[in-house]
């Protein structure tokens, strides 16, 4: 585990391995000597913050060169420690992978947790895409490792695996969220709608990825425009959840 990585690393980088109580002035275990009973914890919270170092080096090393690419003497250098200290941690790149995808996907479902939120659905139409949908997109663009551990095709098998999972979650929320926008539609017809949207939203999050800038800002807008309008209509003109300045040309509002 990484936390008993932590801790033995995070021990070889202090000074000695004595035990606690002897750690004290004079070697002394008196119950007044509180300097020993904190020297673990501190050695802890270095191998931490050294874990921290280095998962935050592998995501840079990640995006720029790529999973496949990448190499433990490329991370350990962007850390600024010697392969010795990160093999303190972590045995070989796909354990520094693990660590990192572990962590991403757990702050991402947090995300879509919140994106995919019940009071979303009392929203119309172009501004419920808005709130699901910004949240995702800024995820991805603030954690852009994130992207490449989920896409790429030499991804350790635990991550594809947990995010194949998470695909399929993902997707029931979305189905379940359009199932309050078109109550008619028979669940056969939902889970193909939902399916669709959902892999707009992929497709378009590829495109967004690609560019930066005013330019990212464009397709994300341009994403947002393909799904209402692929959606506006299967809500028809007369729902409530269709915005009243769009019940013609089923066209989002832009300021």
């Amino acid at each position: 585990m990484p936390e008993a990585r932590a801790k033995k690393g995070a021990a070889g980088d202090g000074a000695a391995g004595k035990p606690a109580a002897r750690e004290g002035a004079g070697g002394t275990t008196g119950t007044g000597d509180t300097t020993g009973a904190t020297r673990p914890r501190r050695r802890q919270a270095r191998g931490e913050a050294r874990i921290a170092q280095l998962l935050q080096a592998a995501a840079s090393v990640f995006c720029t060169s790529g999973y496949t690419a990448s190499s433990t003497n490329a991370i350990a250098r962007e850390a600024g420690v010697s392969p010795g200290t990160l093999y303190q941690f972590f045995p070989n790149k796909e354990a520094i992978a693990v660590e990192l995808g572990d962590q991403l996907l757990h702050r991402w479902r947090d995300t879509y947790g919140a994106a995919f939120d019940q009071t979303h659905l009392e929203l119309p139409l172009d501004q419920m895409l808005d709130a699901v949908l910004d949240p995702l997109i800024a995820f991805n663009c603030e954690n852009p490792a994130f992207f490449v551990l989920m896409h790429g095709s030499e991804i350790p098998g635990r991550i594809t695996e947990e995010h194949d999972t998470l695909h399929t979650t993902m997707l029931s929320r979305v189905e379940g969220i359009l199932a309050d926008y078109l109550p008619d539609v028979p669940a056969v017809q939902l889970h193909r709608v939902a399916e669709m949207a959902f892999m707009v939203f992929k497709a378009g999050l590829d495109l967004v990825m690609a560019h930066e800038g005013e330019e990212r800002e464009a397709y994300i807008r341009e994403m947002k425009a393909a799904m209402y309008r692929y959606l506006a209509p299967l809500i028809g003109d007369d729902s409530p959840h269709l915005a009243p300045h769009a019940r013609q040309d089923h066209t989002p509002h832009t300021p």
